[in-house]
């Protein structure tokens, strides 16, 4: 199981493509992202409202509590991760929950559009995973 616990969920816009970045307090053991039909919630599944043509799931591999046995990760709003007003591609990123030492998040695209995931190292000892969304073919 990972050491790493999910920290923040930023988003940017850039010229090309739409950004979403997830800082992690240390190195995920596994992540994930694919188009599905719908997101539903980890461990319940109920449905997550995802607004957009498309909806991408992202899978991280990292701890649900953090050291001292509390949630890690907790948003002030589940269906808000980061404010995407105005973004090109990227319609909503909304949190779906975490299971047996994964988070999983939906984003809502406007659209099926390539899409890439990296890590980067850093900051300090953490890492980030990102998804970089194209606004075209």
């Amino acid at each position: 199981m990972s050491a790493a616990t999910l920290a923040t969920v930023r988003a940017g816009r850039h010229a090309c493509f739409d950004r979403v970045v997830f800082d992690l307090t240390g190195t995920p053991t596994s992540y994930s992202a694919h188009y599905v039909s719908n997101v539903f919630r980890a461990g319940a599944g109920h449905l997550v409202p995802i607004r957009g043509g498309a909806k991408l799931e992202i899978m991280l591999g990292v701890r649900e509590f953090d050291d001292d046995g509390h949630w890690a990760f907790q948003p002030a709003n589940d269906s808000e991760l980061a404010n995407v007003a105005g973004f090109r591609t990227v319609r909503q990123i909304a949190y779906a929950g975490s299971n047996e030492g994964a988070a999983w998040v939906g984003i809502g695209l406007r659209a099926r559009l390539p899409f890439r995931v990296f890590t980067l190292d850093g900051p300090g000892s953490g890492s980030r995973v990102v998804v970089d969304i194209a606004h075209r073919w």
